[in-house]
């Protein structure tokens, strides 16, 4: 395992950036994803539409977490670097303070996988779920974020429901994936909140996120707004999901239209609503087809060759 410099948090400019592209005819979605409690690690499925999912060499496992005292994969994102690595952070255990991290060139052969002790400074601080990466072309800077609950924080929004957690949204950067700057807050919604995946928006970014609160009961995703990748970002919008519990959201824009997959957890079953400005959504899960067991994860665009070498495993 591989020891990781955290060095003074940087200052970052003002984000440019450009809305995802439509699919092109050369490209597909890669849905990466967890079955069970997340033991035997990445599962893959591809779709041309991000409507109709199909697993990945039968749906077994691409790969096999080996770090940290849990072993657990859970949570899988994977971003395509400016380096053409794809890069991989995963959730290592339900209580640890720290993450999971890998790179790999074609989706099959990964690097050693590193422990990133993230929240390790913090005496009080229960665990790190969810993480994600989100890239800022402007700084050329990577955002690496979690949920992390620290026992004692933020005492206005603690419950007793939930084994106790009170989470909030944490984040580090880094532009190599070797050293990284300190630990900070990244988004203090005034709720119990979890599941944030941050999406470009022409010259802003959107945050995807769950209110987790338990009492009264919410369990619905929102959204939430920012010019820049690391903030600050706005007041979460009213809930963009029904009368259901839903965590785990998975945008991609495709063309002018937003869609979300997501986790219906108490329902034993995937979600999906779709947006053409982030402000209206319409609920269209009955037009959905994913793997049976498919958990969390996110989704990302592979070339027609890189999902052909996929479709050979």
């Amino acid at each position: 395992m591989k020891s990781l410099l955290f060095l003074a948090a940087l200052s970052l400019a003002t984000a440019t950036t450009h809305a995802q592209a439509p699919l092109k005819k050369n490209e597909a979605l890669v849905f990466c994803y967890f079955k069970g409690n997340g033991q035997d690690g990445l599962h893959l499925a591809s779709s041309r539409d991000g409507y109709t999912w199909t697993a990945l060499k039968g749906d077994s496992t691409f790969l096999r977490p080996t770090v940290a005292k849990d072993k657990l994969m859970r949570d899988p994102c994977i971003i395509r670097g400016q380096d053409g690595l794809f890069h991989m952070v995963w959730t290592v255990s339900w209580q640890d303070k720290g993450i999971g991290y890998a790179s790999s060139k074609d989706l099959i052969n990964w690097s050693e996988q590193q422990f990133l002790p993230v929240m390790q400074q913090e005496a009080g601080a229960r665990n790190c779920w969810a993480p994600e990466i989100t890239y800022d072309p402007s700084t050329k800077t990577y955002l690496i974020y979690w949920a992390t609950t620290i026992t004692g924080k933020f005492p206005e929004t603690q419950s007793t429901a939930d084994a106790g957690y009170n989470h909030r949204i944490y984040s580090t950067t880094t532009k190599d994936f070797k050293t990284y700057t300190l630990t900070t807050l990244l988004y203090e919604p005034g709720f119990n909140v979890i599941d944030s995946s941050i999406q470009p928006d022409g010259k802003r970014f959107v945050m995807f996120l769950k209110d987790e609160t338990r009492e009264p009961a919410q369990k619905n995703l929102r959204v939430a707004f920012s010019d820049q990748l690391t903030g600050p970002y706005g007041k979460a919008s009213a809930p963009i999901t029904g009368n259901y519990w839903a965590e785990g959201p998975a945008p991609v824009k495709l063309g002018k239209e937003w869609l979300v997959c997501f986790d219906k957890y108490r329902d034993h079953k995937y979600g999906l609503i779709k947006s053409t400005d982030l402000v209206n959504w319409t609920d269209i899960s009955d037009q959905l087809t994913v793997p049976k067991g498919l958990r969390h994860g996110t989704v990302f665009r592979v070339s027609a060759k890189e999902l052909k070498l996929l479709e050979q495993q």
